[in-house]
């Protein structure tokens, strides 16, 4: 069974400075990623206010607008509440949802960063485990954050049921990167990229070179992962151009997986 999935960051589907909405653009960006499961981060599901003169949101709610690109399945969790609306972590999914619960993983007060974790249940195929996360900015809370789901993941999720852990990591420094794969045992989709012309020339390059996904306009911060445990990685990309710059400050994580 193949399939394919993708992580992006649509920064609440508005401009960050001018706060003109590109929900649109968010909208046929997925479209053209055509995926079967999407995992989206910073999604502003509520939001009261209306500036006049600008292009204006849908009527719907965000994450209701967006599952019209073909989801008839979803799960949103809320990680930050505040008077106006909230955002937070989404899975938009072509196969049903059987269950989903969002956990609370801020490390402080003045960040609220969320786990939403859901079932996945693809006709003629087991149960997927799937993990949408938005790690904090700080070294020392993602490292706290990324133990908080190792954890879970050894206790909750059985050791031999796919997995699927994917979002923004913040992990510029790749400390969490290390983490997952020593107590996981899981690998990253670029994994399976070909190196490029640095890589093979120095070949202790080649151990983790997770792709750049940030900021948009020139990528080269490495933020964004879909790590993997039980499927198999056919091939991973990430789309550049003018185009995708203009509907986020993120550029999305595509791969294509098969389930033995």
């Amino acid at each position: 069974m193949k399939f394919r999935t993708a992580t992006y960051n649509i920064a609440k589907g508005a401009t960050g400075i001018a706060g003109r909405s590109r929900v649109h653009d968010v909208r046929l960006a997925l479209h053209l990623i055509d995926a079967d499961l999407v995992f989206l981060q910073e999604v502003q599901d509520r939001n009261d206010r209306r500036r006049p003169g600008r292009q204006q949101r849908p009527a719907a709610a965000q994450l209701d607008f967006l599952a019209t690109s073909g989801y008839a399945h979803c799960a949103y969790g809320i990680n930050a509440i505040y008077a106006h609306g909230h955002h937070g972590n989404a899975i938009l999914s072509r196969y049903p949802i059987t269950s989903y619960t969002n956990h609370d993983i801020s490390d402080h007060a003045l960040e609220r960063r969320g786990m939403l974790h859901a079932v996945v249940e693809p006709g003629g195929g087991p149960p997927i485990h799937v993990i949408n996360l938005h790690l904090g900015l700080a070294k020392v809370s993602r490292l706290r954050q990324a133990r908080f789901v190792t954890d879970f993941v050894q206790q909750e999720i059985p050791s031999n049921a796919p997995l699927i852990l994917a979002g923004d990591f913040n992990d510029w420094q790749q400390r969490v990167d290390l983490e997952l794969r020593r107590r996981l045992a899981v690998s990253e989709v670029s994994d399976e990229r070909e190196p490029g012309w640095l890589d093979r020339m120095l070949p202790w390059r080649q151990r983790s070179r997770p792709a750049r996904t940030f900021p948009s306009v020139a990528p080269w911060l490495r933020l964004d992962r879909i790590y993997v445990r039980g499927l198999a990685v056919r091939h991973a990309r990430v789309p550049r151009g003018r185009s995708w710059a203009r509907r986020s400050d993120h550029v999305p994580l595509i791969a294509d997986l098969e389930l033995s």
